[in-house]
């Protein structure tokens, strides 16, 4: 088991920058900027949420799979695939917190900083961001669950291969499908933990200032 948590805990430490990232860029995109596509984009954000995993893991294999640049690297069923088989499902989570948290904001208080002379990236640094950290926090927290937990997806565009691309939800399935129900009951154990911890940080930002809209 050790093997497949240290391959989890490196899935995180890839994804959990790349989340906080491109789902805080997302969610202050879509709520506070108005363009063309804007819905569209909305849409193809939150779709891995709603596609079953299989479905999702195999898009993402034929894509990956058929790029010449990426053949050549062998991508697919390496551990950058675990990573970013990882990602794709639970972004939406984070960007839909973020976008939530930006939401929150009054326009008024930018303003406000605006007519102190504050440019647009130190009004976002000073007062969006720091209004909004309540809501990015419970959205890192819950899409690093989500991620660490990923097995379908995985599974299609990484495959199962101990010390490199196994993680503890393929671990458990491995120890399951080897009836080695202690094994795999130790590292559910590991993972609901996990859960456990990601939801009663949630519940805790929830009950302080703009965290409260997440409910």
């Amino acid at each position: 088991m050790t093997s497949a948590l240290l391959v989890s805990l490196k899935v995180l430490a890839v994804d959990v920058p790349l989340l906080l990232v491109l789902g805080t860029a997302i969610g202050w995109v879509l709520a506070k900027r108005e363009f063309p596509g804007r819905r569209l984009l909305s849409f193809l954000v939150l779709l891995p949420v709603a596609l079953p995993p299989a479905v999702l893991g195999l898009y993402l294999l034929m894509l990956f799979g058929h790029l010449p640049l990426l053949q050549e690297l062998g991508f697919v069923f390496s551990f950058p695939a675990a990573a970013l088989a990882a990602l794709v499902p639970s972004l939406p989570l984070m960007v839909q917190s973020a976008r939530v948290g930006f939401a929150a904001v009054p326009g008024e208080v930018g303003g406000a900083a605006r007519t102190l002379g504050d440019g647009e990236f130190a009004v976002f640094r000073k007062v969006t961001l720091r209004l909004s950290r309540r809501s990015l926090a419970a959205g890192v927290a819950l899409a690093s669950a989500r991620a660490l937990g990923d097995f379908g997806v995985t599974l299609m565009l990484a495959g199962n291969i101990p010390g490199r691309t196994q993680t503890l939800p393929l671990y458990i399935f491995s120890q399951v499908e080897a009836l080695e129900f202690a094994a795999a009951n130790l590292a559910a154990l590991v993972l609901t933990v996990a859960a456990v911890a990601a939801l009663a940080l949630v519940r805790s930002l929830e009950g302080g200032g703009y965290g409260r809209q997440l409910a």
